[in-house]
């Protein structure tokens, strides 16, 4: 799912501060007892503060009977292993690295996207020409950050990279990529409604651009800027965005105006044609072509490499598997609504001093209190749910009443959002506290359980850690679980707060920003 972060300061600083969300559907059924905060070891789940239904067993009915689950295939996570092809099919494991999310690799009544399907159809192949028979070759895909995609390739903690990456001369310097899979393309500019007119590609000189640090776009804004700066103009600002960021989170951010624009693959922005429709693709503003996308494997691979590079002849982009595959999986997707559009973002302005002032107190981030309650009501104090959830928090009133809570006329703007912020901050302290968690993903975990309820995600930490993924972190670990087993609801919620909490975050950055500069010029008339 879609996982969000702006600039790389930004991402930094998120890890200090805390999350607050509720879901007002599943608030009242959720009772909490500050006695019991600190008793529960990590690890341990108790008994109490559990939402109705929920067991505290899990049901084996709920495993993966597939290959891919069983104890030996979930050690491939954790191992480090090396070795062409032929280590591969001794230890008949193949594994794929990739990135979570829509069309690429997610989960939807079992792995679905273009990853997914390749990894299946390279399964079959393989498993065919080694003429395996019942003990099968197991193609298993990986979802790993986008960052760490290379070095986790290089470390042998997998054996393919198919994630969309484009073939430069900085990758091939490291590792190794297959026959492109993709028809020549074009890195160009997005724009949207906030984007200044631009006559050229020249006229970005001095102007901010913002790219994954990781990508090919990165190295095309640097070689632009440095020949901008050898014509005698001014430097491209290139900041860096959170590698939790896909293009499409990035063509969506232009889209709402909340990036001016951005680089991506020219092919992209056609894609969600339909979807995101304030968007301009500039292809005049091109900042490299005949770039083409391809499998990246480790050095020294040949017998892998090539294998690989007969299966693309028969499977890549112009064949009639990859022309099914790159039409099935452009589709609709639940895309964030505008946070920043101007009705909503007086809306922010108008209860911003009241998500400081409880956030304050209670520990909470005043950006992440908004981004919830604009993901619960649109911030708006007059929304009712039909389970009786009230206002900007979405707070039933038996969770506002609870001793542990004792805040009362969640009815008025004020209790409410305090009511909000001293719930959640109780959910995160008491299952998702202690040294192994940082403060982005303790309140991560705690919106996740908020929503599906603190016992199951409990429940996916377990089986996370038992498939070689890290427990305490929510975005590409403990969310595949929950995309495999609750759906997309609880992982679209998580990843929809987290991108209104980015975008209040860069007003309020960008408005310091301003205010600085007003001063100094102030200042500079003075003197």
């Amino acid at each position: 799912m879609a996982k969000t972060q702006l600039t790389h300061t930004a991402f930094v600083l998120a890890i200090t501060l805390g999350l607050l969300g509720a879901c007002g559907s599943d608030s009242g059924a959720d009772t909490v007892d500050s006695s019991q905060v600190s008793s529960v070891p990590n690890g341990q789940e108790s008994t109490g503060d559990l939402k109705q239904g929920d067991s505290l067993t899990t049901d084996p009915s709920s495993d993966l009977s597939s290959a891919e689950s069983t104890a030996e295939n979930a050690l491939s996570l954790t191992r480090v292993w090396f070795g062409d092809l032929d280590a591969m099919v001794e230890r008949r494991i193949i594994r794929v690295l990739t990135v979570y999310g829509p069309g690429r690799y997610y989960l939807q009544d079992g792995p679905r996207g273009i990853t997914a399907e390749y990894a299946k159809r390279l399964q079959k192949e393989v498993n065919a020409t080694y003429k395996t028979g019942n003990l099968k070759i197991v193609v298993m895909v990986i979802p790993v950050a986008r960052d760490q995609l290379f070095s986790a390739l290089q470390a042998g903690r997998g054996d393919i990279v198919i994630a969309g990456t484009t073939i430069t001369g900085a990758r091939t310097a490291q590792v190794d990529f297959t026959i492109p899979y993709s028809k020549p393309l074009s890195e160009v500019l997005v724009t949207g409604p906030s984007a200044p007119p631009l006559k050229s590609i020249d006229d970005l000189a001095g102007q901010t651009i913002f790219v994954r640090q990781s990508s090919s776009y990165a190295e095309s804004a640097r070689a632009l800027s440095e020949r901008l700066v050898d014509a005698g103009k001014s430097a491209i600002n290139i900041e860096y965005v959170s590698d939790l960021l896909e293009d499409e989170d990035l063509i969506e951010m232009v889209n709402i105006g909340l990036l001016p624009w951005a680089i991506v693959d020219d092919y992209k922005p056609q894609m969600w044609e339909g979807v995101f429709n304030d968007i301009t693709i500039r292809k005049d503003l091109v900042f490299r072509k005949g770039a083409r996308l391809g499998w990246a494997l480790r050095e020294n691979s040949p017998k892998l490499k090539a294998f690989l590079d007969d299966f693309l002849k028969e499977t890549k982009e112009g064949t009639l598997f990859g022309n099914i595959l790159r039409n099935r999986y452009v589709r609709d997707f639940d895309w964030a609504s505008n946070a920043l559009a101007v009705e909503e973002l007086s809306k922010y302005h108008e209860l911003k001093e009241y998500f400081v002032r409880h956030g304050q107190a209670y520990g909470m981030n005043p950006s992440l209190l908004a981004a919830q309650g604009y993901q619960e009501s649109r911030l708006r104090q007059d929304v009712r749910s039909a389970a009786g959830a009230v206002g900007i928090m979405q707070l039933l009133p038996s969770t506002a009443s609870d001793k542990n809570v004792g805040i009362d006329n969640i009815y008025e703007i004020d209790p409410n959002i305090e009511a909000g912020a001293k719930y959640m901050a109780f959910l995160r302290s008491r299952y998702f506290s202690g040294e192994e968690y940082d403060s982005l993903n303790s309140s991560l975990l705690a919106l996740a359980a908020y929503n599906a309820g603190p016992a199951k995600i409990r429940r996916l930490q377990r089986t996370a850690k038992e498939r070689g993924y890290d427990p305490t972190r929510w975005f590409d670990h403990v969310e595949v679980m929950a995309a495999e087993q609750i759906g997309r609801e609880t992982t679209q919620y998580v990843a929809n707060i987290f991108k209104y909490f980015l975008s209040y975050e860069m007003i309020d950055r960008q408005a310091q920003l301003r205010d600085s500069a007003k001063d100094q010029f102030e200042r500079s008339i003075d003197s």
